[in-house]
């Protein structure tokens, strides 16, 4: 079976700001993620196992919905970041959330939850589908798999001439997480892995979060992902925190954002689910 020692890197790195970048992504896609676990089936009671919960955002999205008769659980690898996902639903008032440290693949938390969930986890386990198969193993019967995966290959499609700065920072982006071995393309690779887990075929959707407005959110995003990933950019020799110049960065995209008059396209995102036979 994979464990955390054979899966790639974790391409954003674990510090402070990585953690507010997380938070922030939470921002931009809580509406995709509370619609497709709407979608998905979770509803009031049900206990709900969140995989790679980081600092707590798809866990409280999923407490909202199973609400105070219901249970979250939530796992990570990374104990230090679950302290903060810990303070985060208690300051919150969240009381139907618990965490623990560890891999959910090896872990004991027993097998009797409605619902094993997770959002751009699957991309960092060495064997996506042998994961899921493992971690179905702690649903009951009739039980809901619902993940929600990144895939950079539209960006492809999307380069043009007068958006000079977001092409390349689309081909750092995604060459930093190639070299890290993440799966990119792990969002259209969900109905693959559902299969070779031994699922039926999932419900599909594919979404990304798109603005141009002065005030969006996203550009700041972008850069804030940049900052986190200029420690690996310059290890794998890919481009230098000079080059990137992430302090201004975010300024940058919002200017060519005005003058090209083409929005700026922030990570899709694939969501997919289905539910084990009863």
């Amino acid at each position: 079976m994979s464990d955390s020692k054979s899966d790639p890197r974790y391409t954003m790195g674990r510090s402070e700001g990585e953690t507010e970048r997380l938070i922030q992504q939470s921002q931009l896609y809580e509406a995709v993620t509370l619609r497709f676990f709407q979608e998905a089936g979770l509803v009031s009671g049900m206990r709900v196992l969140d995989v790679g919960s980081g600092a707590g955002d798809v866990a409280m999205a999923a407490a909202e919905l199973v609400g105070a008769e219901g249970e979250v659980v939530g796992v990570d690898v990374n104990a230090a970041i679950l302290e903060t996902a810990q303070a985060r639903v208690s300051e919150l008032g969240f009381e139907n959330i618990q965490f623990i440290a560890g891999d959910a693949r090896t872990l004991d938390v027993g097998g009797d939850f409605d619902a094993v969930v997770g959002r751009l986890v699957l991309m960092y386990m060495s064997d996506p589908a042998e994961a899921l198969k493992q971690l179905t193993r702690h649903l009951r019967p009739g039980g809901v798999v619902a993940f929600q995966e990144v895939d950079f290959t539209p960006y492809v499609s999307i380069s043009r001439s007068d958006t000079p700065l977001m092409n390349k920072l689309v081909e750092w982006g995604i060459a930093v997480f190639q070299h890290s071995g993440a799966h990119t393309e792990m969002g259209m690779d969900l109905h693959r892995t559902f299969l070779d887990a031994g699922l039926s075929a999932p419900v599909l959707h594919f979404v990304a979060p798109l603005g141009g407005a002065e005030s969006w959110a996203g550009y700041d995003f972008i850069a804030n992902a940049f900052r986190s990933l200029v420690p690996l950019m310059e290890e794998f020799g890919i481009a230098t925190a000079e080059e990137v110049d992430v302090d201004t960065l975010s300024d940058r995209i919002r200017e060519e954002t005005r003058v090209s008059k083409r929005p700026l396209l922030l990570p899709p995102h694939v969501t997919a689910w289905a539910r084990l036979e009863t």
